[in-house]
């Protein structure tokens, strides 16, 4: 038996020197299962030569960051002679906490932006247009009535399908208003013959204005490329601050600004909600942070989603799986908090109050109305049998009284005395304790813009639902002929009274003059 194994070991040792070249391997197309006789006339035919090496292929790295993602698909000519990109540069150097904190904000949003200017094949320092625009804050107004990151006014904001209403507007929306702003900057790279610099002025500044100074320069036989135009100073000044960012984007490693490290993956998942559903409601099915699911989603206008759709909302990818599992375990009574009521000829705002067992401040206070009027049509956000009783079934007075002698809100929140420390501002403590400056404000008898002294009281209280969303933010705004306090007041949906105590160093007059400098506090979902 063992001299037949020995035999058959010869003889299979012999086949395979008959394969293969001594002191030379068995090709790959013989381990591959190619016949024996096929292989052999293949090495026989072939000089035995020293076969040359292989080029290796290498494939091109991933970017490490997605801000590696934006230097990678930069386009323009980053020229840092130029004395307005040079001035910017400055600021920005010495100013460095300014960048920073755009960095932070941009990291829900950058590798989204980034993906879309890098799909369409244009400048990857279009990416980078929020930081000029809104400093990456989803929730930016302007005097202009601009809103989002993108700063779409509401007409240009229609014209590029970004629909606005009551529940919604589409301009703060991340995902719509990205790729309406890339569809206007192409659109505008268009009309100035691939120049993309005069596609940024004119994003600023409107097509037309560009239009008209290219005109003034061809009859002066000047130049028309950007640096040449006579431009509005903002313009003139937007696409520098542009270039400037960038450049030090670029060469980070040489300047000592801390850019918030922001990966190459999807920050946020898009994930189905079958139906309207309560934003808060949202937070607790993926087991996250409310304010984190406002930041993703700073399109919606109420505590809810639009109820027409579309029904999805953004979520941190990390919290997709945990979200789809408590989604389908949801009971449908479950997915509002609040219901949607349409008013009826024949309501007014007691009767609905009566018909939802809470009082008619409430409705109004929900739905930020002015006065009692309402109309047939209209929408109104009742709180449901989720959130009534408690603070929600009594009155605005009766709720203060409580919160005074009792130390306590209805539901239960927590007082807090907070002693001003140096360096504090109402926007520092608010985000300590997780609320907003006007609620810090009001709650302390003070306007947003009232300056605090280190030592003096405030008093805090740590949870609080008064019936709708906030984000105020602080808008200057430049006297036009024409207006008055009235008018101001309508066009930012803000009353006199406020007006004159937000800016009563500066109304010392009767009259309001073309050209003064106004401070509003804006509640910019409104």
């Amino acid at each position: 038996m063992k001299l037949l194994q020995v035999c058959l070991l010869t003889a299979v040792l012999s086949a395979c020197s008959s394969i293969a070249p001594k002191n030379e391997p068995a090709s790959e197309d013989n381990i591959a299962g190619i016949a024996p006789e096929q292989a052999t006339s293949d090495i026989s035919s072939t000089p035995q030569t020293d076969p040359e090496p292989k080029e290796e292929f290498t494939e091109p790295l991933a970017p490490a960051t997605s801000w590696d993602r934006v230097v990678s698909n930069f386009g323009l000519e980053l020229d840092t002679s130029n004395e307005r990109v040079k001035r910017h540069m400055g600021w920005y150097l010495k100013h460095p906490r300014h960048l920073e904190q755009v960095s932070d904000r941009a990291r829900r949003y950058l590798h989204y932006i980034a993906s879309e200017v890098e799909r369409r094949e244009i400048p990857g320092e279009l990416a980078l247009l929020p930081v000029v625009e809104s400093a990456f804050d989803p929730f930016a107004y302007s005097h202009g009535r601009a809103s989002g990151v993108w700063q779409f006014i509401p007409s240009t904001g229609r014209a590029y399908g970004l629909h606005q209403d009551w529940w919604h507007d589409g301009r703060r929306d991340i995902r719509s208003a990205t790729n309406a702003a890339l569809d206007y900057l192409e659109y505008l790279a268009g009309r100035f013959d691939g120049d993309w610099m005069l596609a940024l002025a004119s994003y600023n500044s409107g097509a037309g204005t560009v239009r008209k100074a290219i005109r003034k320069n061809k009859r002066k036989g000047l130049d028309t490329d950007f640096w040449s135009l006579d431009l509005p100073k903002e313009t003139r000044a937007y696409v520098p601050k542009l270039v400037a960012i960038s450049y030090l984007l670029k060469h980070r490693e040489d300047y000592d600004i801390a850019w918030t490290d922001i990966e190459d993956a999807p920050y946020f998942a898009i994930v189905p909600t079958g139906g309207q559903i309560d934003l808060s409601q949202v937070a607790e099915l993926a087991d996250t942070d409310l304010d984190e699911i406002y930041r993703l989603n700073p399109q919606f206008n109420r505590w809810a989603t639009h109820p027409d759709g579309p029904h999805e909302v953004l979520i941190p990818a990390t919290q997709e799986f945990i979200y789809r599992e408590n989604l389908a375990n949801l009971d449908e009574n479950s997915r509002l908090k609040w219901q949607r009521y349409v008013v009826r000829s024949g309501d007014s705002l007691i009767t609905i109050a009566r018909k939802h067992k809470i009082t008619a401040e409430v409705v109004r206070s929900a739905n930020q109305l002015k006065s009692d009027t309402i109309y047939a049509g209209q929408q109104l956000l009742i709180p449901s049998a989720l959130k009534a009783g408690g603070e929600y079934g009594l009155s605005l007075n009766e709720r203060l009284t409580r919160k005074q002698n009792s130390g306590q809100t209805a539901n239960r929140s927590q007082r807090v005395d907070y002693r001003v420390k140096n360096g504090d501002s109402f926007w520092k403590i608010a985000r300590m304790y997780d609320t907003s400056v006007n609620k810090l404000s009001r709650w302390n008898g003070m306007a947003p813009g009232d300056p605090l002294r280190v030592g003096q009281k405030l008093t805090i209280w740590t949870t609080e639902s008064d019936g709708h969303r906030e984000e105020v933010r602080k808008v200057y705004y430049k006297v036009r002929s024409g207006d008055n306090l009235s008018t101001i007041g309508s066009r930012f949906n803000v009353t006199v009274s406020d007006i004159k105590r937000w800016n009563s160093s500066k109304l010392g007059g009767r009259y309001l003059k073309p050209g003064q400098n106004l401070t509003l506090y804006v509640d910019v979902i409104r």
